[in-house]
């Protein structure tokens, strides 16, 4: 029997770069392609796929809360995170929604074969990075220091990190209302609630947030892009 991989990117061209990657694999087969990660988790309940592969910065509900999401509802979905970046608090967050793979994209072309097989022989796959502040127990203790010195925000549930995500990436509260299934009340009752939660005054302050707690990513001008001045105002 084959194993069935999902594949979840926003980018088309990349989500068919990594299945072209994969199915050259035998004995593999894509068994769906997901632009979102809310998409990825209603295919997934679907398609029981083996392994899972999500993109940490998507739209709607980014590869961390689809990891939740997935593992809450099959505590045995095997997910591998790709990410542009191996920071620390993706790296905390990865493991805390219980991926079992993590691979940043710029090595997807060498590692990520190696980590469906280490999935598929029920191993965890981490990049060297990821496994080397595991072992030294970094991400349970060696930051609480760090951590502690740091003011603490209230902690935020699921659904208010996700109406942060739609907020962030520009949704009115109607669609956060039709996204999440919620009545526009309710989505506005959560805005109100995380804005106060957090003694946020703008959304500006919510997308700032987002950025730095890793709900939404932002991607930069390549080097040596072409810069378009803006007028002045």
């Amino acid at each position: 029997m084959k194993l069935r991989i999902l594949i979840a990117d926003d980018h088309e061209v990349i989500r068919r770069g990594l299945a072209s990657l994969l199915l050259a694999h035998d004995g593999w087969e894509i068994c769906g392609e997901a632009k979102d990660g809310r998409e990825a988790v209603a295919m997934a309940r679907q398609l029981k796929p083996d392994v899972v592969i999500l993109d940490v910065g998507m739209p709607n509900l980014n590869g961390l809360a689809a990891t939740r999401q997935l593992v809450q509802h099959n505590a045995q979905q095997k997910v591998i995170l790709l990410a542009i970046t191996d920071s620390d608090q993706v790296i905390r967050e990865a493991l805390d929604a219980g991926a079992r793979g993590f691979v940043l994209k710029s090595d997807a072309a060498r590692d990520l074969v190696s980590a469906v097989e280490a999935l598929q022989g029920n191993r965890v796959f981490l990049t060297p990075r990821v496994n080397d502040m595991v072992l030294a127990g970094f991400l349970d203790k060696g930051d609480r220091k760090s951590r502690e010195e740091l003011p603490q925000l209230p902690k935020l549930t699921p659904r208010e990190r996700e109406v942060i995500q739609l907020l962030a990436e520009g949704k009115s509260s109607k669609e956060v209302a039709c996204l999440l299934n919620l009545s526009t009340k309710t989505a506005e009752t959560h805005r109100s609630n995380i804005m106060r939660k957090l003694d946020f005054h703008s959304i500006r302050d919510l997308v700032v947030y987002a950025v730095q707690n890793d709900i939404i990513q932002i991607q930069l001008p390549s080097p040596g892009a072409t810069r378009v001045e803006q007028p002045a105002a």
